[in-house]
């Protein structure tokens, strides 16, 4: 899936050069692109405490937008993530995963704490007002749509959205981002590979 309000041909090109820049064995930077990904939010953690995105610099940041509903796709990939995390030993303590929901209506940070528990011990979870979560996937340009079957009660329903990691570096700038369905293996190779780039292990 991904997200609406931007070309395609642009978006296609960009991810291409993108997911080959985050290869260990990429020699150059990836081509500029004429759109960029993240910037800044006001949430709540699954502890009820507000936060903003400048309470997570100083590590790079892993952010994965999703839903706690959701059947398949972010329980995979929050697996995966947590998977690359652990195989980055150590380092891992310089990466600040998060999981940013789509669904404010139903993921209350108590239903996120049980829920990231399952994933990654050090997996926050963010969510808060319609408002605020809708400026959050905006900046990273995530597309949602909520999908409702006929009949269905006002609380059952699926939500559409873009399922794309995001790496974000510690002064919160974009970095890569990968595709759902990268194995972790290559993600905690192209994380290695910018970790040592900031200088601090490899």
């Amino acid at each position: 899936m991904t997200a609406r309000g931007f070309p395609g041909r642009w978006l296609a090109a960009g991810l291409i050069a993108i997911v080959l820049a985050a290869s260990p064995a990429a020699a150059k930077a990836p081509p500029a692109l004429p759109f960029s990904f993240g910037g800044a939010y006001a949430l709540t953690d699954h502890t009820g405490r507000a936060v903003t995105d400048r309470d997570f610099r100083g590590r790079f940041q892993l952010v994965f937008f999703g839903y706690t509903y959701c059947p398949d796709i972010c329980p995979t990939g929050l697996t995966d993530m947590a998977a690359a995390l652990d195989a980055l030993g150590p380092l891992a303590e310089r990466v600040q995963p998060l999981f940013i929901s789509v669904d404010p209506g139903r993921d209350t940070p108590a239903v996120l704490k049980d829920y990231v528990a399952h994933f990654h011990p050090r997996l926050i979870g963010l969510t808060g007002s319609e408002a605020q979560v809708r400026a959050a996937a905006k900046a990273y340009r995530v597309h949602r749509s909520k999908l409702v079957t006929q009949g269905a009660k006002a609380d059952e329903y699926l939500v559409n959205h873009t399922s794309i990691t995001y790496l974000m570096a510690p002064d919160g700038t974009f970095v890569t981002l990968f595709p759902h369905g990268t194995k972790p293996a290559f993600m905690t190779k192209a994380l290695r590979k910018y970790l040592a780039r900031d200088g601090g292990g490899s």
